[in-house]
């Protein structure tokens, strides 16, 4: 399976962002991919939270799905849309949505995922985050059939929780899709290392579309996308600014690596007694 992963820099247009989104996915189908992933937030990287409300939309009515719908269809490819900003107000009220996408060929809407573990961090004095101030968690894990595999939803955040891999590779995942829009500081201390932990402990294929650079909202994320395979071996390594890479996954790997060392087959399920010292 041949994969393109887009590495971008969104803004605070969906309109700009949709036109680049449907470019890229012309250009990934022009050089041959089944699919293309991109990153979280593909249609809008707003931290001014009073200027993002005027541009976020309702599944029907948002520019950048309808663009990356109308584009799939077009080039007959698969889009792993990494996120979108979204409202539902019958899912969260008046709160957004983390929403990930699967877009098949025909421009249908194949799978939903919306961002379970929200980013809500202190890094430091003057760096911190809530994103459950103005987003929904989402409540289920989701896996989709693509041809030739399983692929695993999740997005950015998610990444630390080791337990959703577990849930997404129990249901027969074998292809792992990690968007994101990772902050510099821990992006160089843990992307990499927690990307290959995922795809090491699952034996699965891990991909990794990510924002990369400075926005016009004033934050900096870093970059790096990253294929992986079931070894933990780096296919794929973007580094910073943005485009296209294009990566061969043979997808035979999962078994092979699966049948050496076999720790999803082998996992239990316990809970640990505490006992107080």
């Amino acid at each position: 399976m041949k994969v393109a992963v887009a590495q971008m820099c969104s803004g605070i247009d969906p309109d700009q962002n949709a036109r680049q989104l449907a470019s890229l996915i012309a250009e990934a189908a022009a050089g041959g991919a089944e699919i293309i992933f991109t990153p979280e937030m593909t249609g809008l990287l707003d931290r001014d939270r009073s200027r993002a409300a005027g541009a976020i939309r309702g599944e029907a009515d948002d520019l950048v799905l309808s663009a990356a719908r109308s584009e799939a269809r077009d080039a007959r490819i698969w889009v792993q849309l990494g996120s979108l900003a979204v409202k539902d107000l019958e899912r969260s009220g008046d709160k957004w949505v983390n929403r990930s996408y699967l877009i098949a060929p025909d421009g249908e809407i194949a799978a939903r995922y919306d961002k379970i573990h929200l980013f809500d961090v202190d890094l430091g004095p003057d760096d911190s985050a809530r994103e459950s101030s103005a987003y929904a968690g989402g409540r289920q894990a989701v896996v989709a059939a693509i041809p030739g595999a399983t692929l695993g939803m999740s997005i950015c955040y998610d990444v630390r929780f080791s337990g959703l891999y577990e849930a997404l590779t129990n249901a027969g995942a074998d292809l792992l899709s990690i968007p994101a829009a990772f902050t510099v500081p821990t992006g160089k201390a843990h992307w990499e290392i927690l990307l290959r932990a995922r795809a090491i402990e699952a034996g699965a294929f891990v991909v990794a579309a990510a924002q990369s650079g400075r926005h016009e909202d004033g934050r900096t994320t870093h970059g790096h996308s990253m294929v992986i395979d079931p070894w933990g071996k780096v296919l794929l390594y973007m580094g910073e600014g943005t485009g296209l890479g294009f990566c061969e996954l043979d997808l035979k790997q999962v078994q092979e690596v699966r049948s050496r060392i076999p720790a999803v087959a082998n996992r239990k399920k316990f809970a640990l007694p505490v006992h107080p010292a």
